[in-house]
């Protein structure tokens, strides 16, 4: 037991100072808990309330697909410029070096390959695997019109309660198969179905006409996905325009790691998304660290 002190008196209590009470700065988390607004926190700056998420889990259906055959060659160098990792427990457990400081989203549906229907997954990571890993956050892709788009988004649902149980919030990937109209309608449907039932944020790709909508409409956060390999000064166009357009950060995979200047395409999309820079003065940046590199 303390020993208690007789001689002293509290005295500094301004009562004449009203205890402030801090506001959250991302959308529609206000009134989360503490520990989900501390890990939403670590995915999210808290200087320019975006992200730079580093997806890497393609492996999980499609294989060593082209700049990820060997994540300890090619992705660790990455590292030192994304805010968050988004990636499998496999790939988490056997290469990524539990010194790093970044976040991590980890994937946790599954089920299907490339060679099957990949709107059929289910939950495939249990939540004590999710708390033993200290992710902070977990991802669930949501097939809205696909074959199995009521299992997908139970799966999702599930994975909200249970992270609400343990304070880890859920990322709502909203996939496009080969059949699924990619315009600002299809996505106002899907990226609100998934926040309505709960998801804490929302990655959606970007469309030329009506992204503003979708990000307006949604009342979570909303992560621009980076889709399939572009010329690089045309990912970074998309990248700003999702941006100014109401996205709260990108998650791009194949786009950085596909580039012939990985780590320079990096800091160019850093500097777009935490530092407003323009597509063009990012692509010259792009250019100056790649003769550097």
């Amino acid at each position: 037991m303390p020993e208690h002190d007789k001689q002293k008196e509290a005295k500094e209590c301004y009562p004449e100072i009203p205890q402030k009470t801090e506001g959250f700065y991302l959308k529609g988390c206000g009134s989360l808990d503490w520990g989900m607004k501390n890990r939403m926190g670590r995915i999210f700056n808290s200087e320019s309330g975006r992200t730079v998420m580093l997806a890497i889990d393609h492996g999980y259906f499609q294989g060593p697909t082209s700049g990820l055959e060997r994540v300890d060659l090619n992705i660790l160098p990455l590292i030192p410029y994304a805010d968050t990792l988004m990636l499998t427990r496999g790939i988490l457990r056997t290469i990524i070096p539990p010194s790093i400081t970044q976040s991590i989203v980890l994937r946790v549906s599954g089920g299907s390959s490339i060679l099957k229907e990949l709107s059929n997954e289910d939950i495939a990571v249990d939540i004590e695997d999710t708390i033993r890993l200290n992710a902070c956050a977990m991802a669930v892709q949501v097939f809205v019109g696909g074959e199995y788009e009521r299992q997908s988004i139970i799966n999702m649902t599930k994975m909200v309660d249970m992270g609400t149980r343990y304070g880890i919030p859920t990322l709502a990937v909203t996939a496009v198969g080969k059949d699924m109209k990619r315009d600002a309608r299809y996505f106002r449907l899907a990226t609100r179905i998934c926040a309505e039932l709960g998801a804490h944020y929302i990655k959606s790709y970007y469309v030329e006409d009506g992204f503003e909508t979708v990000a307006a409409s949604c009342p979570v956060p909303i992560v621009m996905a980076g889709g399939k390999k572009i010329p690089e000064l045309d990912a970074l166009t998309m990248a700003y325009k999702a941006i100014q357009e109401g996205a709260a950060g990108v998650d791009m995979g194949r786009n950085i790691f596909q580039s012939e200047a990985p780590v320079a395409m990096i800091q160019a999309v850093n500097a777009v998304v935490h530092k407003n820079e323009s597509p063009e003065k990012a692509f010259e940046m792009y250019n100056t660290l790649k003769n550097e590199g």
